[in-house]
């Protein structure tokens, strides 16, 4: 309990000092705290910066990698799907939230949308979604494929 209070106080340095909405994450490892972010949308113009991703970067600059297996990350709200994307890509064995999307929902910040989307992406009134192959579009997975044997995963 003590990161996740960690995380909502986060969430509120956050909010206090006008950097983005009410989001605080901290990332822990062998029950230590690796790195904390909070929602840094405003004060940074970025609209990925939320505080998962923050916190998922911090942790990866601090540990020397990029992925994060054997941490946990504790974040103040259940993650939207690009945060929960990342958390996956990081590979973090476990997610804890405390608010829901629902009561997040309840205060102006309704992902519903996008979790929708998700479910079934193809084109709507909002965004058009089109597969737009070109001549040499598999040209970077053919030159990854020749690297791959060298590359540490």
């Amino acid at each position: 309990m003590e990161w996740m209070k960690m995380a909502v106080e986060e969430a509120c340095k956050g909010v206090g000092c006008g950097d983005g909405g009410p989001f605080g994450a901290v990332v822990v490892k062998d029950g230590k705290v690796v790195a904390t972010g909070h929602n840094m949308v405003l004060i940074t113009n970025d609209p990925t910066a939320h505080a998962e991703v923050t916190a998922i970067r911090n942790a990866c600059k601090v540990l020397g990698k990029f992925e994060l297996v054997g941490c946990q990350l504790y974040t103040s709200c259940y993650p939207c799907p690009m945060c929960m994307g990342a958390s996956l890509w990081a590979r973090l064995d476990a997610i804890y939230y405390a608010a829901t999307a629902q009561q997040a929902a309840e205060v102006g910040f309704d992902d519903a949308a996008f979790h929708q989307f998700l479910k079934d992406p193809k084109s709507d009134n909002l965004r058009k979604l089109e597969h737009l192959p070109v001549d040499n579009y598999l040209e970077p997975f053919q030159q990854w494929d020749k690297k791959a044997d060298k590359i540490p995963y």
